[in-house]
């Protein structure tokens, strides 16, 4: 069951959803809450890398550049171009909730896309949320910390889960406070 703005309001008060800093009025839709764009990107460096090898045991991380934007400045997503950003907010999952991040229509209609294939939040999540910005468009565009960029749908589970994602043997990103790439290659069984 997708929660109403009511029971998203309630779930807030009681603690089953947490996010931090508390939210303006504007921020929440009938069924959703938005999140706002941080500070911090991470780009591929391109030039000096030819491709990520999955077999390699680099981090990728390490092929990747971190961007800190200034406050009133953008960030200028070019056509074709793919970069990791983080939300400004923080999410904390109950046992028996689940957030799904959707990308905001108004971008999606300038080719903006927030979120390629990452968009489930399991129960017991707590960070902040990796962003995967892609623009789609033929033209760049200006994206400015503190301006909203994704929203969250939240959905009450039938039970709480057995092991919460922070408790998951090998969760990889639980805590994140930044943009962390993919750690697909410290999974084993490659």
């Amino acid at each position: 069951m997708v929660l109403s703005d009511i029971d998203i309001k309630r779930y807030l008060a009681e603690g089953k959803i947490k996010i931090a800093p508390d939210l303006p009025p504007e921020q929440f839709g009938s069924c959703s809450v938005d999140f706002r764009l941080g500070a911090e990107f991470s780009v591929f460096e391109h030039s000096r890398h030819a491709f990520i090898d999955l077999r390699e045991k680099t981090a990728i991380q390490d092929l990747m550049r971190t961007i800190l934007v200034p406050a009133g400045e953008a960030f200028i997503l070019q056509p074709g171009e793919f970069a990791l950003a983080i939300t400004e907010e923080l999410l904390e999952l109950d046992d028996d909730v689940l957030g799904r991040l959707e990308g905001r229509s108004s971008l999606g209609r300038i080719g903006i896309i927030v979120h390629g294939t990452a968009g489930l939040f399991d129960p017991g999540w707590s960070g902040k949320a990796t962003l995967e910005l892609s623009n789609l468009g033929r033209m760049p565009v200006a994206l400015y910390p503190g301006m909203r960029i994704c929203s969250f749908t939240f959905e009450q589970l039938s039970t709480r889960v057995a092991v919460p994602y922070r408790n998951k043997a090998g969760n990889k990103y639980a805590g994140q406070q930044r943009p962390l790439a993919s750690k697909l290659a410290s999974e084993t069984g490659k």
